[in-house]
């Protein structure tokens, strides 16, 4: 076999490995508690946009998995905050839809995915970002006075 043949088939099997290590490295964490549920649900929540947002928006959702970590049914919110307007109730609706089609199915443990199979969650997504700007900005004003 040539030189120039042997090259492109080791870089080829490099690159195979690589991407198949970095697969495997962004691969999440299998869930195993409902602590952890929570906290993936949290850690993928992207709010909308500041300029479509509302300070301390909260928004609960009702929503069910299948054994495997897929939605089961339709989610339901069943909480928004008052005095939000429809254009800002509708931001934040799609930011919870896109949300959980981006982040489900959720890798379950086999132990988990049978425990939560078809029982109905709660979880509130609270959009605290310009209420920590806020506070933030108190702190330095009180500090540099």
């Amino acid at each position: 076999m040539s030189t120039h043949v042997r090259g492109p088939m080791i870089g080829a099997a490099l690159a195979s490995i690589a991407l198949t290590t970095s697969a495997a490295a962004q691969k999440p964490p299998a869930l195993n508690t409902l602590k952890d549920l929570g906290s993936a649900l949290r850690a993928c929540w992207t709010p909308p946009p500041l300029a479509q947002s509302r300070p301390g928006m909260q928004i609960t959702v009702q929503l069910s998995f299948k054994r495997n970590g897929e939605l089961f049914g339709n989610p339901r919110i069943n909480f928004e905050s008052s005095g939000a307007s429809d254009d800002e109730r509708l931001a934040y609706r799609v930011a919870v839809a896109e949300t959980l089609k981006r982040c489900t199915p959720l890798p379950f443990t086999a132990g988990l995915g049978n425990a939560v199979a078809g029982r109905p969650f709660t979880i509130r997504f609270i959009d605290d970002r310009k209420l920590k700007q806020a506070e933030s900005t108190r702190w330095q004003t009180i500090l540099t006075r």
